[in-house]
């Protein structure tokens, strides 16, 4: 009787996934909020400041620039 065998098309161990599949960004504009939620922090006064300052000097990249 034939042993059951793993494929061999299953994804392998030593491989990486390439860092423009790893961002979740759909194309649509950038919110102060993503950000600051990005960044794990609270939705405050205080933080959407910081990420709109954030957001005018880096553009949608921040964005990119918190996600993993």
């Amino acid at each position: 009787m034939p042993t059951s065998q793993p494929e061999a098309s299953g994804p392998s161990e030593d491989r990486t996934t390439p860092d423009d599949l790893l961002h979740a960004r759909t194309g649509t504009e950038v919110s102060p909020e993503d950000i600051v939620l990005a960044s794990g922090k609270d939705l405050t006064p205080r933080n959407l400041e910081w990420a709109k300052r954030k957001l005018a000097a880096e553009g949608p990249t921040a964005l990119d620039k918190l996600l993993p």
